[in-house]
Order: structure tokens, then C-alpha cells, then sequence
């Protein structure tokens, strides 16, 4: 029997699209932290699996902050150069589901690259969901804001947009997952 509470520690990704199918799903990753703000995973790579069954690999050690409250979670991924670059997905806040870590994907998304440089992505992706799955004029206008905040967040290096907080969690990951050493007798 497996007693070692490290392995309760593994949480499972969707994301999925307005109108409520799976729109992606990642591997488990290891939860590091939680507060009643975030849920952060670590993982050194991870499967994802896309809709329409295509299959891939992310090729970077990540932290992936979930946030409970906020309409947005960040992909910090560490550079083989020791940058780290952060995606940014606008979403709605994730919610627990029985161990599953879910959230609606809203298209547009925001990059910061290890240079600081910013860009902002998928904008015609959104535009033709919004009309494809009829948002609202509330949801957008929600979209935008969030969006808008995101940018205000980077521009202010705010949290979670500060390298040390994600290499920490990182360091957390990693510290957490040391081979056990077996007691000899």
C-alpha cells in the first residue's frame, strides 16, 4: 500500500469552451500551494490532450496558477536561458470538481516574454467565439476587463508576474519530489 502523501498531491487540468465541452486536458501536476486565492501546480513537462484528440507534450518546467476569484490563470514556463515566460489565458475562476481543476477558456490570451516584451493573442479567435457561441454583452465586456487588468497586472510586475515568487514554487516542486531514502537496517 502506497502511504506516501506526495502522490495525494497530483491534480488534473480542463479547460473547456462555452458552451461546455472539454476544450483541452493536461497530465496531473504537482500541487505546491494553495491559498484562498490560487491553486499552484508544478510540473516538468506535461501531456495535453486537445479536443479533437491530438496529443502533445510542453517541452519546459512550469508553474500553472489557477486563481479562485480572478478571470485568469498564468503558465509561468522556465527557459532553458533561466527566463521565464508567462501565458496568460483569460477564463473564468477555476473551480475544484472532485479533484479536477476546471475552468472556461475565453480565447484571448496574453504572453510576457522573458524581455518583458508583451503581447496580446488570439483576439480574432475571440471575436469569432463570441459570436459563434452568442457571448453576451456582459460576458465580453467581462472578457475585456479582465484582459485590461491582466496588462495592468504585467505593467506593475503585480503577482503572479514576479520570477522569484514562481521560481520559489518551483523550488517547492522540486524539493517535494526527492527520492525517498530507504531506512537500512
Amino acid at each position: 500500500m502506497i502511504t506516501d502523501k506526495r502522490f495525494k498531491n497530483w491534480r488534473q487540468v480542463q479547460a473547456y469552451k462555452h458552451d461546455g465541452h472539454l476544450h483541452r486536458e493536461w497530465s496531473p501536476a504537482f500541487l505546491v500551494d494553495e491559498t484562498d486565492e490560487y491553486w499552484a501546480l508544478a510540473s516538468r513537462m506535461s501531456a495535453v490532450v486537445e479536443s479533437d484528440g491530438r496529443r502533445w507534450m510542453t517541452k519546459e518546467p512550469a508553474i500553472f496558477l489557477l486563481f479562485k476569484k480572478k478571470w485568469m490563470n498564468v503558465i509561468a514556463m522556465f527557459k532553458e536561458n533561466g527566463g521565464i515566460c508567462y501565458y496568460v489565458n483569460v477564463a473564468t475562476p477555476t473551480i475544484d470538481d472532485r479533484g479536477y481543476l476546471k475552468y472556461i477558456d475565453y480565447d484571448l490570451d496574453v504572453k510576457l516574454y522573458p524581455d518583458l516584451v508583451e503581447k496580446t493573442l488570439d483576439e480574432r479567435e475571440f471575436a469569432h467565439n463570441a459570436e459563434f457561441y452568442g457571448y453576451s454583452k456582459e460576458l465580453v465586456a467581462k472578457i475585456k476587463e479582465s484582459k485590461d487588468n491582466i496588462l495592468k497586472m504585467i505593467d506593475n510586475r503585480d503577482f503572479p508576474f514576479v520570477d522569484e515568487e514562481m521560481q520559489k514554487r518551483y523550488q517547492m516542486f522540486l524539493d517535494a519530489n526527492q527520492p525517498i531514502e530507504k531506512n537500512e537496517h
